[in-house]
């Protein structure tokens, strides 16, 4: 005999009730004997005005409220006289004013460019170098430019951004990076008694770049914002020679196909050709001297990889030595005169990277003829790691609270950029 499962186990062990036939059936849960039904119940039918020609349909409008077996009646669009920017309804794309058929290549704030400094180089027109410039160097070397208990005050900046800042026992990295950049421009603002030249700058922040070139037959875009900009009241002196210049005609740019240059950019129809520094006319603080940009994002998915961001800082130097070249210059596409040098320190408030970047050419159509330069000094490290909590073993302290793998070399290098210029 076959032993009864499921349902019918319960059912037999169930008490007899007061029923039909004096037996109560079995209880059964809602989804044991059958699946409910998933499917909605179809919606009423909309009253609709029908329009029959030659007849008029009888509604309840003039009612001013539900009648049954009469129309409802179809009011036009109600106007109130202004625009909601909430409902507010956009236009076709093809009626947009800034419509264009020719396809833009846009980079902005969150473009990651597939091939990193490779690509940005290819994009710009720019040859390598690596390391940062002499000039730059000798600055680095001279311990007259070094700041009074330089390496104690540096160290000071790291506890305050990591640990004293925050009341998190960890903080994160959109909180401390800030904090840590700010804090070592101050220091580096302590040199103004020792150069008076240093009080001649400021410090811009959210400002709105856009400038266009073309690139073969490619139309590209440099816009949005990129963080803070060190803005002076007169430019950097070039860094390389007119012969180191003209030497880079024999450059040839590498390329990486089969991946096309325009991978990891935003296409667009809708753009503004017109440059725009970000700035007034008239503003008194007119060249760019350092862009400073910050990683702060916290999960390593949204985070820029150190190549992406080494080749954002690039195309964003670009994009202000180029507009600055054409409001000094004009639009034409020719070899400066006067090169357009611009820095860069991008961070995530533990690595660095310096870049300068020279602009000799605004003739960026064709890969022949004069290049324009690019320093990069790659992945310097401020500090190993930073311990927020102390290390505890067997009741004793193995790691203190502070950082560890401090480097003070990177942090010269912060100060050397920052003076440069101004010595």
């Amino acid at each position: 005999m076959a032993l009864a499962k499921g349902p019918a186990r319960r059912a037999l062990a169930l008490p007899r009730g007061l029923g039909l036939g004096g037996f109560a059936g079995p209880r059964r849960g809602a989804y044991e004997w059958g699946v409910r039904s998933t499917r909605k119940p179809e919606p009423p039918p909309l009253d609709r005005v029908y329009e029959i020609p030659g007849v008029e349909p009888i509604t309840y409008a003039g009612k001013m409220h539900f009648m049954p077996g009469l129309a409802r009646p179809v009011f036009p669009p109600w106007d109130p006289g202004w625009t909601h920017p909430k409902f507010r309804r956009l236009p076709p794309i093809h009626e947009h004013p800034l419509y264009k058929d020719q396809v833009c290549h846009s980079f902005h704030q969150r473009c990651r460019l597939l091939e990193g400094v490779k690509q940005a180089l290819w994009l710009t027109k720019a040859k390598l170098i690596e390391g940062l410039p002499e000039k730059v160097l000798s600055l680095l070397d001279n311990p007259g430019n070094h700041i009074e208990n330089q390496d104690e005050r540096v160290l000071n900046v790291i506890f305050h951004g990591r640990l004293w800042h925050s009341t998190e026992d960890i903080p994160k990295r959109k909180t401390s990076c800030p904090v840590i950049v700010d804090g070592l421009l101050q220091l580096c603002k302590s040199q103004i008694l020792k150069y008076p030249s240093l009080a001649r700058r400021i410090c811009a922040r959210n400002y709105r770049l856009s400038t266009t070139w073309n690139r073969e037959s490619i139309l590209l875009q440099v816009r949005g914002s990129s963080g803070a900009r060190l803005n002076a009241k007169e430019p950097l002196p070039p860094i390389a020679s007119r012969e180191e210049i003209e030497a880079t005609k024999n450059h040839v740019l590498e390329t990486f196909y089969p991946v096309s240059p325009t991978m990891g950019l935003q296409e667009c129809n809708i753009y503004d050709e017109k440059d725009d520094t970000g700035f007034r006319e008239g503003y008194p603080y007119p060249y760019p001297h350092t862009l400073y940009l910050l990683e702060t994002a916290n999960s390593r998915a949204s985070r820029f990889q150190p190549h992406q961001l080494r080749a954002k800082m690039i195309l964003f130097a670009f994009g202000n030595a180029l507009t600055q070249a054409r409001l000094l210059y004009g639009n034409d596409a020719k070899v400066l005169e006067q090169p357009v040098v611009v820095q860069s320190v991008g961070t995530d408030g533990r690595v660095f990277q310096f870049l300068v970047l020279q602009l000799n050419t605004t003739d960026l159509v064709s890969s022949e003829g004069v290049k324009n330069l690019v320093w990069v000094d790659s992945d310097q490290v401020l500090y190993q790691h930073f311990w927020c909590l102390p290390v505890i073993k067997k009741k004793v302290v193995v790691e203190p609270v502070g950082p560890t793998g401090f480097q003070p070399e990177t942090f010269r290098k912060f100060l050397a950029l920052y003076l440069h210029g101004a010595v």
